[in-house]
């Protein structure tokens, strides 16, 4: 039977270790807010990608005009995917020091306290890459871009899970930024976006999601794709649709 300096002994180890990983807690914490604060500042500048233009001068007069328009929004919209690539650099600076503080093997014991701020720094990597090239952001992509490692072997890693994550919320911002585009007069823009979405629909369907949170984010995504497919029927009905050449052309 144990006597009551060694049972003292025994609470004053736990005592010591709790208040170890408390600090440790409060020093991530502190990296996670930094990161928290960076993907705020980029969704704000994403968010711009959703301005019309037109807005503020009336009614379209002339072809011309509307092409003007467009080249405005085009231009805006890469201003908005080149200062967003310099907030992931910075992210970079940031993952780095996190992993510097969190301990060999314990990555999945601390996770859960930086996964919703890389959820949504892999959802605007994936955006921006969309908007520049029209295309997937890879997994392997989408890590570098932040500095972190596409496998766990390798050190502080991108969770798969996270980056899944990521494109779901990115099917959500597509359907918005779908709206958004024929109010600004780009009618190949949502035919573009619905193929994506379609597609990217079609890949989730090839994984055996469990009923976790990840798969009721996955079921959301079919409402994403039928408010898309809906933009581009009122498009296609009212005549606005372009023809299947160009249609084509959007879609790659």
């Amino acid at each position: 039977m144990e006597t009551a300096a060694e049972m003292n002994k025994l609470f004053s180890d736990f005592s010591e270790y709790i208040r170890k990983e408390q600090d440790l807690k409060e020093k991530i914490r502190d990296e996670v807010k930094n990161l928290e604060h960076i993907a705020r500042e980029i969704t704000m500048i994403m968010q711009n990608v959703h301005q019309n233009p037109a807005q503020d001068e009336g009614e379209y007069f002339c072809k011309a005009h509307t092409l003007s328009i467009l080249i405005d929004v085009y231009i805006s919209v890469l201003k908005c995917c080149n200062s967003s690539r310099a907030n992931f650099a910075t992210c970079k600076t940031h993952y780095a020091q996190l992993a510097a503080l969190v301990p060999v093997n314990q990555f999945y014991h601390f996770n859960d306290m930086w996964r919703f701020a890389t959820q949504k720094l892999a959802f605007l990597v994936s955006l921006t890459f969309f908007l520049e090239t029209g295309k997937l952001a890879s997994f392997e992509e989408v890590a570098e871009s932040l500095g972190l490692k596409p496998e766990r072997e390798k050190g502080f890693h991108l969770d798969l899970e996270d980056y899944l994550t990521g494109l779901l919320q990115m099917a959500s911002e597509l359907a918005r930024f779908a709206t958004n585009s024929v109010t600004s007069g780009n009618y190949d823009r949502p035919i573009e976006i619905s193929k994506f979405v379609s597609e990217l629909n079609a890949g989730f369907r090839l994984l055996n999601l469990k009923n976790d949170s990840l798969r009721k984010k996955f079921d959301a995504l079919k409402y994403d794709v039928k408010k898309i497919e809906e933009i581009v029927y009122d498009v296609s009905i009212r005549g606005l649709r372009p023809a299947a050449g160009n249609a084509d052309q959007a879609g790659n």
